[in-house]
């Protein structure tokens, strides 16, 4: 009861500022001094609904069967690349459409479906990513409301687009907090103008920014992830401080944040093996903090994050007993950003190693994970619209099949990518 009191709590404010904007907005109508007739005749006509809507998107093709020195085909990552592990194959990673575009002078929309999705063996699949819309609060638009399904702001590479992003997958350590990294809630954002600005710009010169999810973020959401519905009735509640600024020449930003709530599992019988969980209605504190630091490429960029906190899952003490137990990990990231190389648009090197000890909640049984990983990158953005990414993987991590056991191997990719 205290912590739906204090999801009503936020619910209530966050309806005191869209009241107070609203009621502001009705003074400075009230206020403004007449418009001449002749001003009135003279105004050009609004746009047609259409008009203010705009299409954007990208794909992705890989290849995953390159021969490595190290090949295992029981080697998968289902919550990351779900075609490794099945032999040689090409497949359609993403592909995104996305309708944006301010419907009023405080009010946007933000609208993107994949294409490119899974359900059982059936690929292919148009699935909802975001389905959001803003209410900007005030003239500046430094404070809004983002109401609809939209992604969590918890840690950067989870904020980041895989548009954008280096790696073909995100690290588990904090991706295994929100899966797909979105969920259905309420969530406020203040930033100044120029701090959006400078957000914006991240993502623009291709310095390989999260994008702007404000300052200050808050949010309160159902917390069974993406295209689910809440199963216990318990919100999740979010803090996040995010902010980037300039030292000598460089841009840095630095963050953090966590989240607290009840998740429920799933649980289900393995073979001869039942798993249990001492909660009656199978929900478990689920809870985290983590830290962030970044330094932009110009030309050496650098990415750190961490995670800990507790959550569902099972141990390798109680493999089959699932519980609320201590998580940690995160992942270290290097890369060089080098332009103008054979006069494409850029060219960018990396690195990053990642290491997760704790569950995955969403994943029947919530098992227990141990993900030591190295991964080796270059990705080549030939022009604006086309980019190619190759990377060599060494992995160390827990199969999300039954029995749950450890696999070891490499793996070699190629993805292409075309921005539209």
């Amino acid at each position: 009861m205290h912590r739906r009191g204090r999801a009503l709590g936020l619910l209530t404010l966050v309806g005191l500022l869209v009241s107070h904007s609203l009621q502001a907005q009705r003074s400075e109508t009230a206020s403004a001094p007449p418009v001449p007739a002749d001003a009135k005749q003279a105004k050009p006509p609004s746009p047609a609904w259409y008009e203010l809507l705009k299409v954007r998107g990208y794909t992705q093709l890989r290849y995953s069967g390159f021969p490595t020195l190290k090949d295992n085909a029981e080697l998968v990552n289902d919550q990351g690349d779900k075609y490794i592990g099945r032999g040689s194959t090409f497949a359609i990673r993403r592909a995104r459409v996305i309708l944006y575009g301010d419907v009023h002078e405080r009010v946007s929309v933000y609208l993107q479906t994949d294409f490119a999705s899974g359900i059982g063996d059936q690929n292919h699949v148009a699935i909802v990513r975001d389905w959001y819309f803003d209410v900007f609060l005030d003239p500046a638009k430094e404070l809004r409301l983002r109401l609809g399904q939209s992604k969590v702001p918890f840690g950067f590479e989870n904020l980041q687009s895989s548009q954008n992003r280096l790696p073909l997958d995100r690290n588990d350590a904090l991706n295994s907090a929100v899966k797909d990294e979105r969920d259905l809630g309420i969530f406020v954002y203040w930033a100044p103008a120029a701090t959006r600005k400078l957000f914006k710009l991240l993502v623009d010169d291709n310095l390989k920014g999260s994008g702007d999810y404000g300052v200050v973020g808050l949010g309160v959401y159902n917390g069974q992830t993406a295209n689910r519905f809440d199963r216990n009735g318990d919100f999740h509640l979010i803090g996040r401080i995010s902010c980037p600024f300039e030292l000598g020449g460089q841009i840095v930003e630095l963050g953090g944040g966590g989240y607290t709530g009840l998740y429920q599992v799933t649980l289900a019988k393995q073979g001869d093996v039942t798993y249990t969980t001492n909660d009656r209605d199978l929900s478990l504190r689920d809870a985290r903090a983590f830290g962030t630091f970044v330094l932009y490429p110009k030309p050496l960029g650098i990415v750190v994050e961490y995670n800990a906190g507790v959550g569902p899952q099972t141990s390798p003490d109680a493999p089959y007993v699932v519980k609320t137990r201590k998580l940690r990990g995160g992942y270290a990231q290097l890369f060089l950003k080098i332009e103008g190389v054979l006069g494409s648009v850029s060219l960018i090197p990396y690195v990053r190693g990642t290491y997760y000890d704790g569950g995955k909640k969403f994943e029947t049984n919530a098992p227990y994970y141990e993900v030591r990983e190295l991964e080796m990158g270059i990705e080549w953005q030939l022009i604006k619209a086309l980019e190619v990414t190759a990377v060599y993987t060494l992995a160390d991590r827990t199969s999300s099949k039954y029995p749950y056991a450890r696999q070891k191997g490499h793996l070699g990719r190629v993805q292409v990518q075309v921005n539209y």
